[in-house]
C-alpha cells in the first residue's frame, strides 16, 4: 500500500513539474533558408535548363503545326476532299501532340523539381531538428505555409533561420526579410 501511495504521489509530482516546464517555441524561415544555400541556386539552374529544353521542343512542334496549317490554307479548290480530310486529321493530331507534350513538360518540370528539392528538404529539416535541440526548443514553426503567415508574431530571438544555416555550414548574408 506504501508504495502504491508512493508511485501516485510520485507520478502526479512529476505530471505536475512537467506542466509547469516552460515551453519554447521558435519559428524558421525555410524560404531564406533556402535562398542562402548554395543548392537552391544549383537547384533552379538545373529547372532553367529543363526549361529551356522543354520550350525548344514545344516550338518544333507549334512551327511544324502553322506550316502544316499554311499549307492546308493554301490548297485552295483544287485539292481533291481525301487529301483536305487528310490534312484536317494530320492537323488535329498535330495540335493534340502539342497539348499533349505541354502537360508532360509541366509535369516534368514539377517531377524534376521534387527530385531536387527532396535532398535539400532532408538537409534543412535535420538541421532545424538538431538546432531545436542544442537550443532546447520544444517546437519550431514556420513562418509562412503556403504563403500564408502561420507565425503572426515573434521576438527575433526566436528565428533560428541562422542558427540552422551556421549548422549547414553556410554563413548567412544579409536578405531582406518579409
Amino acid at each position: 500500500m506504501k508504495k502504491i501511495i508512493f508511485l501516485l504521489t510520485f507520478g502526479f509530482g512529476a505530471a505536475f513539474a512537467f506542466a509547469q516546464a516552460p515551453t519554447k517555441i521558435g519559428y524558421a524561415d525555410v524560404e531564406y533558408i533556402f535562398s542562402q544555400m548554395p543548392e537552391s541556386k544549383q537547384v533552379e539552374t538545373e529547372l532553367q535548363t529543363l526549361q529551356a529544353q522543354l520550350k525548344k521542343q514545344y516550338d518544333a512542334k507549334v512551327a511544324e503545326f502553322q506550316k502544316k496549317l499554311q499549307e492546308y490554307q493554301s490548297f485552295g479548290n483544287t485539292v481533291p476532299d481525301a487529301v483536305r480530310q487528310n490534312s484536317e486529321r494530320e492537323l488535329q493530331q498535330l495540335q493534340q501532340n502539342i497539348q499533349k507534350l505541354e502537360q508532360e513538360s509541366q509535369e516534368n518540370i514539377q517531377r524534376k523539381h521534387t527530385q531536387l528539392m527532396e535532398p535539400v528538404f532532408t538537409k534543412v529539416g535535420k538541421a532545424i531538428e538538431d538546432v531545436a535541440k542544442e537550443n532546447g526548443f520544444n517546437l519550431i514553426l514556420t513562418n509562412q505555409v503556403s504563403g500564408l503567415d502561420v507565425v503572426l508574431y515573434a521576438d527575433d530571438s526566436s528565428d533560428i533561420s541562422d542558427l540552422v544555416l551556421k549548422k549547414m555550414g553556410i554563413t548567412p548574408q544579409p536578405a531582406p526579410k518579409n
